[in-house]
C-alpha cells in the first residue's frame, strides 16, 4: 500500500471482526527498535481496540528482521492456540546489497512459513530508504503501519473462520 496521502492508522472498525476469542502473537525485531517499538505499540493498541484480550497478545523479540520467519514458526509450534501473527521489523537502505538479502529474505520466509502453517501472518516489515521515512511509518505523518498490520492480521483470521 502507498502511502502518499495515506494515513496507516485510518481504519473502519465495522469492517473488523471482534478479537475477543483471538490469540495473537507478536514477534517484533530489535534492530532499529526506535521503530520497531512504536509498530509494537500500534499494533496493541489496534489489537486491545478490536477485542483481543491483553493477556492472548503474546510478543517475542528477536535480534532483527531476517530471523522473523523462524521465530514466527518457533511461535506456532510451541502454541498451537495461536490465531495469528503480526511480524514486526524495520531495514532502512544503506550502502550494501545486504537490505535486498534481508527484505528479501524476510520476505519469502514469512509468507512460506503463513502457508506451511495455514496461519495468517501480518507483514509489519518497514523497507524503507531512510530513516526518515520509517519514522514517518511508526506513528509519525503516516501513522502507524503496526495498526494497519493488526487490522490486517484481524481481518484474515476473521476470513479464515468465516470459510471454515
Amino acid at each position: 500500500m502507498a502511502t502518499v496521502d495515506n494515513n496507516l492508522s485510518e481504519y473502519d472498525k465495522d469492517k473488523i471482526p471482534n478479537g475477543a476469542d483471538f490469540k495473537i502473537g507478536i514477534v517484533v525485531s530489535e534492530w532499529n527498535d526506535d521503530i520497531t517499538f512504536n509498530l509494537l505499540k500500534g499494533a496493541r493498541q489496534a489489537l486491545e481496540e478490536n477485542g483481543v484480550k491483553p493477556e492472548n497478545i503474546v510478543v517475542k523479540y528477536i535480534p532483527g528482521t531476517f530471523e522473523l520467519p523462524l521465530a514466527c514458526q518457533f511461535m506456532l509450534e510451541a502454541d498451537d492456540a495461536i490465531d495469528g501473527v503480526v511480524a514486526i521489523g524495520c531495514v532502512i537502505q544503506g550502502e550494501t546489497k545486504h537490505f535486498d538479502f534481508v527484505c528479501q529474505g524476510a520476505t519469502q520466509g514469512i509468507m512460506a512459513v503463513q502457508m506451511e502453517y495455514n496461519t495468517p501472518i501480518s507483514f509489519c516489515v518497514l523497507t524503507d530508504n531512510n530513516r526518515q521515512q520509517s519514522i514517518d511509518r511508526s506513528g509519525g505523518k503516516h501513522g502507524n503501519k503496526g495498526i494497519e498490520c493488526a487490522v490486517a492480521c484481524l481481518k484474515m483470521i476473521g476470513l479464515q473462520e468465516e470459510l471454515s
